[in-house]
């Protein structure tokens, strides 16, 4: 099995979705569980070890926020992405607020599907390491060093420009909302001062980007908050 596979819990109430979701899945490398209720999912992850969760937002009985809330306390570390509905963007925000690690829309392309599970599967095998460098695509940041480079250029940051940054890129592929950008960043008393965070990755973009106003790294995802593309590959030798 390799880094981007694993043991997968899907938790749905209707059997044809868990069904296919299977029978896809287990294409792509993926051993699979499936739980129809949220209280029979949160048993399997308190007596299992899983490397991600798919959960369904919308079940009947617990509910899929719920749910997401309470396993995050039994497995912390747990990778948690929900399947959300079309034009749900507070409950796609009070999803993450639980504690969901991504969302994947529906209706859903399977390479999106598998991209994202990939990702947190991958995200939850790394050991994580406060100070070690991260180099995604041609931005390399060093906190032990407290440096940014692009390009093996230097980009020179204000100190919470470089803070921003790092916490974006530790949770490369991962969307932020902005209320919990600006409390992890900044402290407990910020969380509505989106004109303040808007300036600041305004800022950044125009340091790292080749084209700020087509962002390859800091996208925006709408009505939710930020996330940092995991997906840039690196500028060929020229």
């Amino acid at each position: 099995m390799n880094n981007e596979s694993g043991s997968l819990l899907i938790v749905d109430d209707e059997r044809a979705i868990r069904l296919s979701l299977r029978t896809i899945l287990e294409n792509f490398g993926f051993e699979i569980v499936e739980a129809a209720r949220g209280e029979e999912a949160l048993a399997l992850v308190r007596g299992s070890r899983f490397d991600a969760v798919l959960l369904d937002i919308n079940m009947p009985g617990m509910g899929g926020i719920e749910v997401c809330r309470m396993m995050r306390k039994a497995a912390p570390r747990l990778p948690i992405v929900m399947l959300t509905v079309q034009g749900g963007e507070e409950r796609k925000v009070e999803a993450l607020d639980a504690g969901a690690d991504d969302y994947i829309t529906k209706p859903f392309q399977l390479r999106e599907l598998t991209a994202r599970l990939r990702a947190a599967v991958r995200r939850n095998k790394i050991t994580e390491d406060g100070d070690a460098a991260i180099l995604i695509g041609d931005v390399l940041l060093d906190p032990g060093r407290h440096v940014v480079e692009k390009k093996g250029r230097p980009v020179h940051l204000t100190p919470k420009q470089f803070d921003l940054l790092h916490y974006l890129m530790v949770h490369a592929g991962r969307p932020i909302p902005h209320a919990k950008l600006l409390r992890s960043v900044w402290g407990p008393e910020y969380g509505n001062e989106l004109e303040y965070l808007r300036t600041f990755i305004r800022q950044i973009r125009m340091k790292i980007e080749e084209d700020p106003a087509n962002p390859q790294y800091l996208l925006t995802d709408s009505h939710i908050g930020y996330r940092f593309s995991e997906s840039v590959q690196p500028s060929l030798p020229s």
